[in-house]
């Protein structure tokens, strides 16, 4: 299935199961605006492929080789992206793709950044550290990505509290609903308001 001109583009980056880009795709499905045009992923075995090929969507699968020649940069621009969104992606994006796409790249962490942010903050160990922290509260941040892991400009935050009897997995589903809830909201936002530029987070 082609990307039609007339629409904007998302492509999504994922390395697991997708959950946020399967929100993604069912959001913008009929969207008279915006569409998904495709899905990378750094792993042949990531469940999100089969989510976009269930929706029609074309699927990449690259390696460190591929990314750091160039070879996915190319690819990604094939599709004319207005906007790219790390939806659990792993790796460190090369200078020459993050400045190959001003103000184009989000990525959607799973706490208040800056807290519990940067290289190995991911997934489980972030919930983890937030408990062991004994933190009052935690969230998700969506930000604008530069060549830093977490380091870009915030875009929007959403809080939750930490409960007392809170395990890693508890409070992961907790943050889970918040990404899922706002991401594609988010997204709509920056793809219709005209302008991808940071706005302040909500307190």
């Amino acid at each position: 299935m082609g990307t039609s001109s007339d629409k904007k583009n998302i492509v999504i980056f994922a390395s697991g199961s997708g959950s946020n880009a399967q929100r993604l795709l069912e959001h913008f499905e009929h969207h008279p605006q915006i569409q998904v045009a495709a899905l990378f992923s750094n792993n042949p075995d990531a469940f999100a492929l089969q989510r976009a090929q269930n929706f029609g969507v074309p699927t990449g699968v690259f390696d460190r080789a591929a990314l750091r020649s160039g070879e996915v940069l190319e690819q990604v621009q094939a599709y004319n992206p207005d906007l790219i969104v790390l939806a659990g992606f792993l790796w460190l994006l090369p200078s020459g793709f993050v400045q190959a796409f001003p103000n184009k790249i989000i990525n959607i962490h799973p706490s208040l950044l800056p807290k519990f942010g940067g290289k190995g903050m991911h997934g489980q160990h972030v919930h983890q550290a937030v408990i062991n922290a004994q933190e009052a509260e935690s969230g998700i941040t969506i930000h604008y990505v530069n060549e830093h892991y977490d380091e870009g400009a915030p875009i929007y935050q959403e809080r939750c509290p930490v409960q007392p009897d809170d395990t890693c997995e508890t409070l992961a589903a907790r943050v889970l609903t918040l990404e899922h809830r706002h991401l594609p909201r988010v997204v709509e936002e920056l793809l219709t308001s005209g302008k991808n530029s940071p706005k302040t987070p909500t307190a």
